[in-house]
Protein backbone atom coordinates (compact mmCIF):
# COMPACT_ATOMS: atom_id res chain seq x y z
CA UNK A 1 0.00 0.00 0.00
CA UNK A 2 2.92 2.44 0.61
CA UNK A 3 4.51 1.82 -2.59
CA UNK A 4 1.11 2.09 -3.92
CA UNK A 5 0.86 5.32 -2.41
CA UNK A 6 3.98 6.54 -3.14
CA UNK A 7 3.30 5.78 -7.00
CA UNK A 8 -0.08 7.48 -6.29
CA UNK A 9 1.29 10.86 -5.50
CA UNK A 10 3.62 10.65 -8.75
CA UNK A 11 0.21 10.26 -10.41
CA UNK A 12 -1.96 12.78 -8.73
CA UNK A 13 -2.74 10.78 -5.69
CA UNK A 14 -5.69 8.80 -7.33
CA UNK A 15 -4.53 5.38 -7.34
CA UNK A 16 -3.29 5.14 -3.98
CA UNK A 17 -6.52 6.34 -2.35
CA UNK A 18 -8.64 4.13 -4.66
CA UNK A 19 -8.37 0.93 -2.26
CA UNK A 20 -8.69 3.23 0.89
CA UNK A 21 -12.03 4.73 -0.99
CA UNK A 22 -13.54 1.76 -1.84
CA UNK A 23 -13.51 0.36 1.69
CA UNK A 24 -14.52 3.20 3.01
CA UNK A 25 -17.60 3.13 0.87
CA UNK A 26 -18.03 -0.95 1.75
CA UNK A 27 -18.10 0.14 5.70
CA UNK A 28 -20.43 3.20 5.18
CA UNK A 29 -22.64 0.71 3.41
CA UNK A 30 -22.27 -1.35 6.28
CA UNK A 31 -23.37 1.24 8.81
CA UNK A 32 -26.07 1.86 6.99
CA UNK A 33 -27.29 -1.26 6.83
CA UNK A 34 -26.19 -1.90 10.67
CA UNK A 35 -28.41 0.94 11.27
CA UNK A 36 -31.65 0.30 9.54
CA UNK A 37 -31.42 -3.18 10.88
CA UNK A 38 -31.19 -1.33 14.26
CA UNK A 39 -34.05 0.76 13.89
CA UNK A 40 -36.14 -2.07 12.79
CA UNK A 41 -35.53 -4.43 16.06
CA UNK A 42 -36.55 -1.25 17.68
CA UNK A 43 -39.25 -0.39 16.10
CA UNK A 44 -40.38 -4.53 16.58
CA UNK A 45 -39.36 -4.33 20.10
CA UNK A 46 -41.85 -1.47 20.79
CA UNK A 47 -44.66 -3.35 19.10
CA UNK A 48 -44.17 -6.38 20.97
CA UNK A 49 -43.97 -4.25 24.12
CA UNK A 50 -47.48 -3.06 22.91
CA UNK A 51 -49.12 -6.06 22.27
CA UNK A 52 -47.36 -7.47 25.49
CA UNK A 53 -49.04 -4.37 27.42
CA UNK A 54 -52.43 -5.46 25.46
CA UNK A 55 -52.50 -8.83 27.17
CA UNK A 56 -51.89 -7.78 30.27
CA UNK A 57 -54.35 -5.59 30.48
CA UNK A 58 -56.84 -7.98 29.16
CA UNK A 59 -55.68 -10.87 31.93
CA UNK A 60 -56.74 -8.22 34.74
CA UNK A 61 -60.07 -7.95 32.68
CA UNK A 62 -60.67 -11.60 32.68
CA UNK A 63 -59.23 -11.47 36.50
CA UNK A 64 -62.08 -8.88 37.57
CA UNK A 65 -64.72 -10.47 35.57
CA UNK A 66 -63.59 -13.73 37.27
CA UNK A 67 -63.64 -12.08 40.98
CA UNK A 68 -67.01 -10.43 40.38
CA UNK A 69 -68.42 -13.97 39.09
CA UNK A 70 -66.94 -15.56 42.41
CA UNK A 71 -68.58 -12.98 44.59
CA UNK A 72 -71.76 -13.65 43.03
CA UNK A 73 -71.63 -16.90 43.20
CA UNK A 74 -71.11 -16.94 46.69
CA UNK A 75 -73.62 -14.14 47.46
CA UNK A 76 -76.10 -16.68 46.21
CA UNK A 77 -74.74 -19.32 48.14
CA UNK A 78 -75.10 -17.66 51.21
CA UNK A 79 -78.29 -15.92 50.97
CA UNK A 80 -82.06 -17.24 51.92
CA UNK A 81 -83.72 -17.56 48.67
CA UNK A 82 -87.55 -17.81 47.81
CA UNK A 83 -86.98 -20.21 44.94
CA UNK A 84 -84.15 -22.46 45.56
CA UNK A 85 -83.92 -24.33 42.43
CA UNK A 86 -83.57 -20.87 40.70
CA UNK A 87 -81.08 -19.60 42.73
CA UNK A 88 -79.21 -22.81 42.49
CA UNK A 89 -79.12 -22.93 39.00
CA UNK A 90 -78.21 -19.57 38.65
CA UNK A 91 -75.21 -19.96 41.39
CA UNK A 92 -74.42 -23.14 38.82
CA UNK A 93 -73.95 -20.83 36.08
CA UNK A 94 -71.93 -18.32 37.61
CA UNK A 95 -69.55 -21.35 38.59
CA UNK A 96 -69.32 -22.17 35.25
CA UNK A 97 -68.12 -18.75 34.57
CA UNK A 98 -65.74 -18.59 37.06
CA UNK A 99 -64.16 -21.67 35.51
CA UNK A 100 -64.02 -20.06 32.17
CA UNK A 101 -62.80 -17.21 33.22
CA UNK A 102 -59.79 -18.92 35.03
CA UNK A 103 -59.02 -20.89 32.13
CA UNK A 104 -59.03 -18.09 29.79
CA UNK A 105 -57.10 -16.09 32.05
CA UNK A 106 -54.20 -18.22 32.02
CA UNK A 107 -54.05 -18.49 28.12
CA UNK A 108 -54.07 -14.88 28.31
CA UNK A 109 -51.17 -14.81 30.96
CA UNK A 110 -49.25 -17.25 28.75
CA UNK A 111 -49.31 -15.17 25.25
CA UNK A 112 -48.49 -12.26 27.29
CA UNK A 113 -45.23 -14.00 28.48
CA UNK A 114 -44.68 -15.31 25.15
CA UNK A 115 -44.43 -11.78 23.68
CA UNK A 116 -42.31 -10.32 26.46
CA UNK A 117 -39.81 -13.57 25.82
CA UNK A 118 -39.66 -12.47 22.13
CA UNK A 119 -39.72 -8.80 22.74
CA UNK A 120 -36.64 -9.98 24.59
CA UNK A 121 -34.68 -11.36 21.85
CA UNK A 122 -35.77 -8.32 19.85
CA UNK A 123 -34.08 -5.94 22.44
CA UNK A 124 -30.49 -8.27 22.09
CA UNK A 125 -30.53 -8.45 18.90
CA UNK A 126 -31.32 -4.65 18.72
CA UNK A 127 -28.04 -4.51 20.99
CA UNK A 128 -26.09 -6.30 18.64
CA UNK A 129 -27.22 -4.13 15.61
CA UNK A 130 -26.59 -0.94 17.69
CA UNK A 131 -23.22 -1.94 18.74
CA UNK A 132 -21.99 -2.81 15.04
CA UNK A 133 -23.41 0.63 14.01
CA UNK A 134 -20.68 1.79 16.36
CA UNK A 135 -17.51 -0.72 15.05
CA UNK A 136 -18.60 -0.37 12.02
CA UNK A 137 -18.77 4.07 12.29
CA UNK A 138 -14.61 3.19 13.88
CA UNK A 139 -13.46 1.15 11.16
CA UNK A 140 -14.61 4.13 8.94
CA UNK A 141 -12.94 6.72 10.85
CA UNK A 142 -9.62 4.86 11.43
CA UNK A 143 -9.88 3.63 7.45
CA UNK A 144 -9.96 7.90 6.88
CA UNK A 145 -6.70 8.23 8.80
CA UNK A 146 -5.09 6.95 5.96
CA UNK A 147 -5.82 9.49 3.71
CA UNK A 148 -4.26 11.40 6.20
CA UNK A 149 -1.54 10.26 7.20
CA UNK A 150 -0.78 7.83 3.95
CA UNK A 151 0.27 5.08 6.31
CA UNK A 152 -1.70 1.56 5.31
CA UNK A 153 -1.47 0.59 9.00
CA UNK A 154 -4.59 2.05 9.50
CA UNK A 155 -6.27 0.83 6.52
CA UNK A 156 -5.46 -2.69 7.69
CA UNK A 157 -6.95 -1.82 10.74
CA UNK A 158 -9.99 -0.09 9.88
CA UNK A 159 -10.45 -3.15 7.32
CA UNK A 160 -9.77 -5.57 10.33
CA UNK A 161 -11.94 -3.25 12.67
CA UNK A 162 -14.82 -3.64 10.19
CA UNK A 163 -14.85 -6.94 10.21
CA UNK A 164 -15.46 -6.91 13.66
CA UNK A 165 -18.72 -5.00 13.50
CA UNK A 166 -19.75 -7.37 10.60
CA UNK A 167 -19.67 -10.53 13.05
CA UNK A 168 -21.58 -8.38 15.59
CA UNK A 169 -24.07 -7.51 12.88
CA UNK A 170 -24.60 -11.30 12.07
CA UNK A 171 -24.30 -11.90 15.51
CA UNK A 172 -27.55 -10.08 15.90
CA UNK A 173 -29.23 -12.18 12.91
CA UNK A 174 -28.51 -15.47 14.73
CA UNK A 175 -30.32 -14.29 18.06
CA UNK A 176 -33.17 -16.56 17.65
Amino acid sequence: MHEVMEGAEEHGGEQGTLPVAVTMAILAVLVAMATLLGHRASTEELLLQTQASDQWAYYQAKNIRLHEMQAVADILGTVAPLDKEKTEAMREQYLKEVERYESEKDEVSEKAKELENERALVAKREDRYDAAEVILEIALIICSLTLLTKKRFFWFAGILVGILGLAVAAGGLMVH
